[in-house]
């Protein structure tokens, strides 16, 4: 029995953040359905991959909310949590807000900059919340390899109180109208950093142990060596035992080109080889491919087309 079996979740969501969401409360146990727009989510033209993948085990309804509602405040009577991402405002003037449901439903909005204040209407994304949360300031121009705003913060962030609000019903019989900003969770991040960093970057280029190197064959290895014991192992390894002593150094970019031009003699699967079972805090740069390989994918399961379970739900619902 999983933790959330027998509880029924509405997304109302488009795009990542949402799905995200609900794929979480899916794996938890919940039945889960998608009400979407007579056109479907974005997603499924857009990236019809990621949405098979985000969406698998789902069930989709349509409902054209501008124009016809009841099938929509029927379902949403039956949830037990309703998400959406709308931008505020939007779900109450649809008829799919907070005060559309009763009142043992978890209502979690996950929005860019919250539910008021200068922004909250403003249109986002990622990128764009990250950039506000001061996430990027140490990386800009390049760009984050993941959706941190809107999968950690947004999605992952929604789960959490989501959660923490179905055990607080399971207590009082209520459920809960929660806010999430991808902008203000974003900001959580990294809110320790700002009275200033122990070293200037210390976790994001700013030391030689903790970067990432490119070996003979054009792969990379990470090196998270930050404890001196690891940081000595590795320089002894790769031969560098004179290294060891540098380790915290001012001048970590002449370290960091001596640890460079090493790494650089052997390819990857060498320097894994040496590594293999030592405490030096060093790996690879994996491709998708191999770290699926390596930890194994979900168990896959079908996407719903478009409106498929409509019908199921009308008779269900006695519509």
């Amino acid at each position: 029995m999983k933790p959330l079996s027998g509880l029924l979740v509405v997304d109302l969501t488009r795009l990542l953040p949402g799905a995200f969401a609900s794929r979480e409360l899916l794996r938890l146990g919940a039945r889960v359905v998608r009400l979407e727009p007579p056109e479907g989510d974005a997603l499924r033209v857009a990236a019809p991959e990621w949405h098979a993948l985000l969406n698998g085990g789902k069930e989709s309804v349509v409902c054209d909310l501008a124009h016809g509602r009841v099938f929509a405040e029927a379902l949403l009577a039956r949830a037990d949590v309703v998400i959406e991402g709308f931008r505020p405002g939007v779900a109450d003037r649809l008829g799919v807000g907070p005060h559309d449901v009763p009142d043992r439903v978890v209502y979690c909005s996950i929005t860019g900059f919250g539910a008021d204040g200068p922004r909250a209407g403003q249109a986002g994304h990622d990128l764009n919340y990250l950039g506000y949360a001061g996430v990027l300031a140490d990386t800009a121009p390049a760009l984050p390899p993941v959706q941190v705003a809107d999968l950690a913060a947004g999605a992952q962030g929604a789960v959490v109180e989501v959660l923490a609000a179905l055990l607080e019903r399971e207590r009082t019989g209520r459920g809960a109208r929660i806010v999430v900003s991808m902008t203000d969770a974003s900001h959580r991040f990294v809110h320790h950093r700002t009275s200033g960093d122990p070293i200037p970057r210390l976790l994001t280029g700013g030391l030689a142990c903790y970067r990432i190197y490119a070996t003979a064959d054009g792969r990379w290895l990470t090196v998270a060596a930050l404890e001196p014991k690891f940081f000595r192992r590795l320089c002894n390894l790769i031969g560098r035992p004179d290294l060891a002593k540098r380790h915290l150094e001012p001048d970590q970019e002449a370290l960091a080109g001596g640890l460079s031009a090493t790494i650089a003699t052997r390819p990857l699967a060498a320097w894994l080889e040496l590594f293999d079972g030592e405490d030096v805090c060093a790996g690879p740069v994996a491709t998708l491919t191999e770290a699926a390989a390596e930890l194994g994918p979900p168990e896959p399961l079908p996407a719903p087309a478009l409106g498929e379970h409509t019908e199921a739900w009308r008779r269900e619902l006695g519509l």
